[in-house]
């Protein structure tokens, strides 16, 4: 493959490489090198970069392996590779694993996790098909972090003042933005389909194709950045927090996710007369046992929590139903062959490699395990109460106490991530916030 990378890097005439490495957080990590000496030296990093939180602090762990902090060498997968519109130079990326001095895939990261939970399905004889879906915000530049955000000027030289779902008029404010988004997904063969406005001001939805869960969790990975960099180019920021505006929706990630037998090539969730199946209703059973564990993966962060609104457009429980949009796992209407369940519980903030195979974990526990569902939820689920952590904390205990997400995850993986997460929530704890100043600072 070496010799083919050789011949690709020259046929670009590109001149640098970047070496990502997807961390914890779905932050992109690595190192800029020559492409004339990217193929010619093996390249390394410290393991200690996934033990790093979103703030830049460490978890604490105690860990030989993470007190001495190792090299781990990078091993690019090539099928990743691509060009990078935004650079000045011709510059290409390249996603890349992280293996240990013996060999061993670094099990804690990303990417490895995800492959750990496909391998569960392969040896079932199955294979997942996930599609997601990306909601994020357009907002103006907002160079100190102690004002709040405010969305972008358009084309008509106003402010959007509410949203307008599903308006093309809306979207066309952002036309030179989002023309530079498909360009630059084009140029980087991220398969974003269609786009459509949300129901926040600025907000903007982007669909994927179905496909490999790895594959999906890449594009994903490689779109956030390319938003980003776009938004840029045009004085402005996009934003992918779960809830960047109060009295706005929040930003979702929803997954799309079905099931192939591997022999058959038939989704395992429909029946031969096109019903439903036992183990699509297993499925299910497992995504409303398992997600409120899962819950700390879904929402990272304190700010994934504010999300959770009741009549803002995100689930507040994991109820399940038919084409219903109040529900945390919707099953849209389709035939048989596209049977799916959407959970729409993940923020837009998630790690995509961790949501989906998190999301893909609880699934697979309801099919060994026999999991049933509830009764199809028809009503409005926002009217139910509330099955979902409140805060970060709480769904930190759930996490680290739920054994059959240990197991099927990996026990290092999620002693790591729990880790990272007490660090982060630590952190936040230190700071006051305007509300304590607003109404605590004179009147107690």
């Amino acid at each position: 493959m070496s010799s083919e990378a050789e011949k690709w890097l020259a046929e670009h005439r590109i001149d640098e490489v970047e070496v990502l490495i997807p961390d914890i957080a779905g932050v992109a990590r690595g190192k800029f090198i020559p492409a004339s000496k990217f193929l010619r030296q093996r390249l390394r990093i410290p393991e200690s970069t996934f033990v790093q939180g979103i703030t830049g602090d460490y978890a604490e762990l105690s860990s030989e392996v993470y007190d001495i902090d190792p090299d781990l060498i990078l091993q690019p997968d090539f099928n990743t590779m691509r060009v990078v519109p935004w650079a000045d130079e011709p510059t290409a990326c390249v996603i890349a694993d992280g293996y240990r001095g013996d060999g061993a895939p670094l099990e804690i990261s990303p990417r490895h996790v995800l492959r750990k939970v496909l391998a569960l399905y392969e040896a079932r004889g199955w294979r997942p098909v996930v599609a997601p879906e990306v909601e994020f915000y357009l907002v103006q530049q907002n160079k100190d972090p102690d004002y709040p955000l405010e969305v972008p000027v358009g084309r008509a030289g106003r402010k959007e003042a509410a949203g307008r779902a599903y308006s093309i008029d809306a979207v066309n404010e952002f036309d030179p933005v989002i023309e530079r988004i498909y360009d630059f997904c084009e140029i980087m063969e991220v398969d974003a389909d269609s786009l459509s406005h949300e129901d926040g001001a600025g907000q903007l939805e982007v669909n994927f194709f179905h496909g490999s869960p790895l594959e999906a969790a890449d594009q994903v990975f490689l779109f956030k950045r390319v938003v980003r960099e776009a938004a840029f180019k045009h004085g402005i920021y996009a934003t992918f927090m779960a809830k960047p505006m109060g009295g706005e929706p929040g930003s979702a990630l929803h997954l799309h996710q079905s099931v192939v037998d591997v022999n058959s090539g038939k989704n395992v969730f429909s029946n031969d007369d096109g019903s439903d199946s036992e183990l699509f209703h297993h499925f299910i059973g497992g995504l409303q046992r398992y997600v409120p564990e899962a819950l700390l993966v879904f929402g990272p962060y304190v700010n994934s929590y504010r999300r959770f609104t009741r009549y803002l457009a995100a689930p507040i429980n994991v109820q399940w139903g038919y084409d219903n949009r109040t529900v945390g796992l919707r099953v849209p209407n389709s035939d048989a062959e596209n049977r799916r369940v959407e959970n729409r519980i993940p923020g837009a903030d998630v790690n995509p490699y961790l949501a989906i195979a998190a999301s893909l974990a609880c699934g697979y526990l309801g099919m060994v395990e026999g999991l049933k569902p509830t009764e199809a939820f028809a009503g409005n689920a926002y009217k139910m109460k509330e099955g979902l952590a409140r805060d970060l904390f709480q769904a930190h205990d759930l996490l680290e106490s739920c054994k059959p997400l240990h197991d099927v995850l990996g026990e290092e993986f999620v002693r790591l991530y729990c880790g990272i997460k007490k660090v982060e929530y630590e952190a936040f704890f230190q700071v006051i916030s305007p509300w304590e100043r607003e109404y605590l600072l004179l009147n107690v």
